[in-house]
């Protein structure tokens, strides 16, 4: 051994701190070859009584010092921690499995219980995720707590094999009477993808034991991002959930937003950079106001969301007695929205929860409206072949859901003569005096074939209605009474599932951003005046008005045309939601 590799570790060992269980080499920079390197830092071990705790990480170890260091730890059954992080730097991507599994084996073989272990930034790959699994599995692993593998370059397949290493580890353990109780997993910029961020859902269901998730940057899109939202409904104790720089889009962010309604402990959301976009932030907003009582942090920055969503979302994170920050930085609200929002907040006195809204990217052009369809359709063929058996799988339990928020999933009505909710629409909208016999039997079937679940199908039965509504006319009442059959089902669903309905009716009269193409419809007095009517009536709720209100009040310029009937109805949203105070 050189006489230079002598001194630089004797002068490393000399500053390691030893106390309470741990030992550590952190952040010496060694480079630590072959057995004779290492052969002080292996007698430090050997002797070492009590070692619960090893930290290696900002040092550089071959194979064969690993196996040294291995040797040392066979006897160290205290050993709880270990601290491996960026522990391979300039090693061949071959040499660290091999390392790995020799530290493992040893850590296997003393029998030790380990609760933490760390390897972020060793950017191993999937080879170096086999490295592991053994250990994984092992009872050395029934006790983990904390695991933490950020930036390891794991892709695809290691996603899948860390997966299916969890899934066994829990088997085991379960067999035998102490399961796997894993609390944090950082998993962030490892390319896990759809198809890896599935195969971990599976793990995480089954776990049901985690208080923290951080899978940021992994090239995530929304069919990866349901499968989480699943898994997450599965893990009660939740308190930190961190998918920065992911790809939600409209589908990713209504899927969290159900999970979040099962979330009662959770903290800190961070869904920066994630494409959250207007109405998926609407659908959280919904959430936030119903629940997550303990929330602390929130992060939607960067997200393309619009003025009147983070409006709304500002507005529903104001009753929270713990909430310290949300931030909604770089989205599309423009100088007068972000103004607005600084006002939101500063009349309730909570101006220095808001972060910096120094990035905002100003208000969207009308053009950009289609150009998500491409970004949304690119990875959906692929998407649909993957998820297959997960949706078949989910499906059940999506209808469970349905059925205990009291939603009428199966949308058919016996009593009526007509095919589906949109031959009722045609039929109420052309009256004559042969039809009009059966006007009444028709408005009573809506109400029962109008879906919960179809927030789509709903806006446009209720736009077709209303657009012909004449209060002067003899069918006017008859269609004010369908008017309400759709409200009446459409909001007396869960406060989410209501929230969409209106969200989606108000981006096909143009009064927010939607994703994709969406099929505008020129709006008209009338449609205005059956909700002026809506508004009053005991099924619409002052949650509901306080929505319409914030988004006429600051895209009604929209509805210039309809000015009269817009400011009745104004007036009447107002009204009902000064109910709420």
């Amino acid at each position: 051994m050189a006489a230079d590799d002598i001194g630089q570790l004797a002068d490393a060992l000399s500053r390691t701190h030893v106390g309470d269980g741990e030992l550590s080499y952190q952040g010496r920079g060694l480079k630590l070859d072959h057995a004779e390197s290492v052969a002080g830092l292996v007698a430090e071990i050997a002797q070492y009584q009590g070692l619960r705790a090893l930290r290696l990480e900002g040092n550089t170890i071959g194979v064969e010092a690993a196996q040294a260091i291995a040797k040392a730890l066979e006897d160290k059954d205290q050993l709880q921690k270990c601290h491996w992080s960026d522990m391979f730097t300039g090693r061949l991507r071959a040499e660290i499995p091999t390392a790995l599994r020799s530290l493992g084996s040893a850590i296997t073989s003393a029998g030790a219980r380990l609760s933490e272990l760390d390897l972020s930034d060793n950017a191993f790959g999937p080879d170096g995720v086999k490295g592991i699994e053994q250990l994984l599995m092992s009872p050395s692993c029934h006790s983990l707590k904390v695991l933490r593998l950020n930036n390891c370059g794991m892709g695809i397949g290691g996603g899948k094999i860390l997966a299916e290493a969890l899934t066994e580890c829990h088997r085991r353990s379960s067999a035998l009477g102490a399961p796997l109780s894993l609390r944090v997993f950082i998993a962030g910029r490892n390319r896990l993808e759809n198809e890896g961020a599935g195969a971990l859902a599976k793990a995480f269901k089954l776990l049901g034991s985690l208080e923290e998730v951080h899978v940021p940057q992994n090239g995530i899109n929304h069919p990866g991002i349901r499968a989480l939202a699943s898994a997450m409904q599965h893990n009660p104790h939740l308190r930190v959930l961190n998918l920065n720089d992911n790809t939600f889009t409209k589908r990713g962010a209504l899927a969290m937003a159900q999970a979040l309604r099962h979330l009662k402990n959770i903290q800190v959301i961070n869904f920066g950079d994630c494409l959250v976009r207007t109405e998926g932030a609407v659908a959280l907003s919904a959430v936030l106001r119903e629940g997550l009582p303990v929330l602390k942090e929130l992060n939607l920055s960067f997200g393309e969301i619009t003025e009147p969503a983070a409006l709304l979302v500002a507005q529903a994170v104001l009753n929270k007695p713990q909430m310290e920050k949300v931030d909604l930085n770089g989205n599309c609200l423009g100088e007068e929205g972000c103004e607005a929002l600084r006002e939101a907040m500063e009349v309730m006195d909570r101006a220095d929860m808001l972060a910096s809204l120094s990035d905002d990217e100003g208000e969207p052009d009308d053009e950009d409206d289609n150009e998500d369809d491409d970004d949304d359709n690119e990875t959906d063929e692929d998407d649909n072949e993957t998820f297959e058996d997960e949706e078949k799988e989910n499906l059940d339990e999506e209808e469970e859901h349905s059925k205990e928020n009291g939603v009428n999933c199966n949308g058919n009505s016996p009593s009526s003569k007509l095919q589906s909710p949109t031959e009722i629409a045609s039929y109420l909208c052309s009256p004559s005096s042969e039809k009009e016999l059966d006007l009444e039997d028709e408005t009573a079937s809506l109400e029962h074939q109008v879906d919960a679940d179809d927030p789509e199908g709903a806006a446009d039965v209720l736009l077709k209605v209303s657009a012909s509504y004449k209060e002067e006319a003899e069918s006017g009442e008859a269609l004010l009474e369908a008017v309400d059959a759709v409200l009446k089902t459409m909001l007396s669903a869960p406060l989410l599932q209501s929230t969409c309905f209106l969200s989606t009716l108000l981006v096909h009269m143009g009064l927010l951003k939607g994703e994709g193409k969406v099929n505008r419809v020129p709006v008209v007095s009338a449609q205005l005046s059956c909700l002026t009517h809506a508004v009053q009536q005991p099924y619409f709720q002052p949650q509901h008005a306080l929505l319409l209100h914030t988004v006429l009040s600051r895209n009604g310029k929209a509805l210039k045309s309809c000015s009269s009937a817009l400011e009745g109805l104004q007036a009447a949203l107002k009204s009902r939601c000064s109910a709420d105070h």
